[in-house]
């Protein structure tokens, strides 16, 4: 080991152990077991295994760092552990709400859809045709409905709905609803009723919980406008046109919109329910790769040609929300990133003041020929070694957290954040880009008290002694 690596090391290392920071440290990490016991035995439900968790693990770090460096220096590492932690934690909760919309959109929508101008999308079949073979990527093709309708129960209990007409032999290989459902199948909306049964459908958890609906119950479909005459805008004498479905599933996505207000039918059915014929409102794909969604609707823009036709891929049709979750996320990381900055000030304050305590030694291995460079690198040493340190522990905290608080499935408004708990996905990436970021940040900050240290003249060192 050069003496650099040496003199480095002696400067972080105290030498001694305090038997109180041992202690500490040992009892904290007891802490944290317990909080993770408990979140083990109750099988991730515990608000205070969680709490005992993440302060066990922080003051485990407190006392491991008094253990074995200096107070100014553990005080330095500290704050560059916490920085990290918070950021670890944050891109990682933003992270968990783009994958969760993301999930739950393409859950129960699919991939690319392609619509018409006009209420006259009579061709569906051509375009079909022309879907499947515009990419070898595309999957499946159905064409649907999408319509907004009033269901009621004949209870006093009504609610304002949207359906969805799909196609029963091809509505498996678009959407992923299956596996969202909690009762019934969507293989059950192919099923021909009988003369004198009721046409199938599928609701929302949440709307057949406001609707007090289950499987097997009946519910009412109101068509608004439908005796509405839409030139005069005059009412006619008929009632608005109507029609009973037997509920034969509930799904739930997890995704508050959806689940309160989507309902699955048959497209035939619904054709018959608003009575335009065998027109569609639109062709929807599923593509093997979300990511060249984009890339096939624009094949298929191109093909169709932009009017009539309006071709859209998943991205585009919720932009807004997506692009609203990766500002938020940027603005967070710039925030959290000055908090990293804050702590390397602490960094140079302490190598600072190891400099001005150490000013003798440092005059006296000059004076005996060691160089200014070689004494730099010293406190660069032992500044990369404070944000290395700080680091590790920083993302081990960061990361253990969010699984402890994963595992504890902290519980959301469905009505405000859109779903039901707080999502998390730690993405390996974005640790690595937080590693660099403080490290990057770390060595400038050691640069400071390395020059001040490669600047100091020996004479200034010993001119007290």
């Amino acid at each position: 080991m050069s003496y650099e690596r040496q003199i480095a090391t002696r400067y972080l290392y105290v030498g001694r152990h305090e038997r109180g920071t041992l202690i500490g440290a040992v009892m904290s990490l007891m802490v944290a077991g317990a909080g993770l016991g408990m979140l083990v035995l109750l099988g991730g439900g515990s608000a205070v295994g969680v709490i005992m968790f993440v302060l066990g693990m922080l003051s485990t770090a407190v006392f491991t760092l008094l253990a074995f460096m200096s107070v100014p220096t553990s005080v330095a590492t500290f704050g560059v552990s916490l920085g990290v932690s918070a950021l670890t934690v944050v891109l990682s909760v933003t992270s968990g709400f783009q994958d969760q919309f993301r999930e739950k959109v393409l859950g129960v929508n699919a991939h690319v859809i392609i619509m018409k101008s006009s209420t006259d999308f009579a061709e569906y079949r051509e375009v079909m045709d022309t879907a499947r073979k515009i990419d070898s990527d595309v999957v499946a093709v159905q064409p649907f409905i999408f319509v907004e309708m009033l269901a009621t129960t004949g209870k006093g209990r009504i609610a304002g709905v949207a359906i969805k007409g799909v196609d029963p032999d091809r509505v498996r290989g678009v959407l992923d609803l299956q596996k969202h459902m909690v009762a019934g199948s969507v293989d059950d909306l192919a099923k021909q009723p009988a003369e004198g049964e009721l046409p199938p459908i599928i609701l929302g958890k949440e709307l057949a919980r406001k609707l007090r609906l289950k499987a097997g119950d009946d519910v009412t479909v109101v068509v608004p406008m439908s005796n509405v005459d839409l030139e005069t805008w005059r009412t006619t004498a008929a009632a608005p046109r109507t029609r009973r479905f037997r509920v034969v599933g509930i799904f739930y996505s997890g995704f508050d919109e959806y689940d309160r207000r989507l309902m699955y039918t048959s497209l035939a059915e619904t054709q018959a329910l608003l009575d335009r014929g065998d027109k569609v409102m639109g062709v929807e794909l599923k593509v093997k790769d979300v990511d060249r969604a984009d890339d096939i609707a624009r094949k298929l823009k191109r093909r169709l040609g932009e009017p009539p036709f309006q071709v859209q891929d998943w991205y585009e049709l919720n932009q807004n929300l997506f692009k609203a979750l990766t500002m938020q996320k940027i603005a967070l990381l710039i925030v959290l990133t000055l908090i990293i900055a804050v702590a390397t000030v602490n960094v140079i304050s302490a190598m600072v003041m190891m400099v001005t305590q150490k000013k003798r030694e440092i005059a006296m291995l000059k004076s005996m020929g060691a160089r200014s460079f070689d004494l730099g690198l010293v406190f660069a040493m032992v500044g990369t070694a404070i944000g290395a340190v700080g680091t590790v522990i920083g993302i081990g905290l960061g990361i253990s957290t969010c699984y402890v608080v994963r595992a504890y499935g902290y519980p959301l408004d469905p009505k405000v954040y859109l779903i039901d708990k707080l999502p998390i996905s730690v993405h390996p990436l974005e640790v690595v880009l937080v590693a660099i970021v403080t490290m990057v940040l770390c060595v400038g900050a050691a640069l400071i008290p390395a020059l001040k240290a490669a600047s100091l003249r020996p004479v200034d060192g010993l001119r007290h002694e």
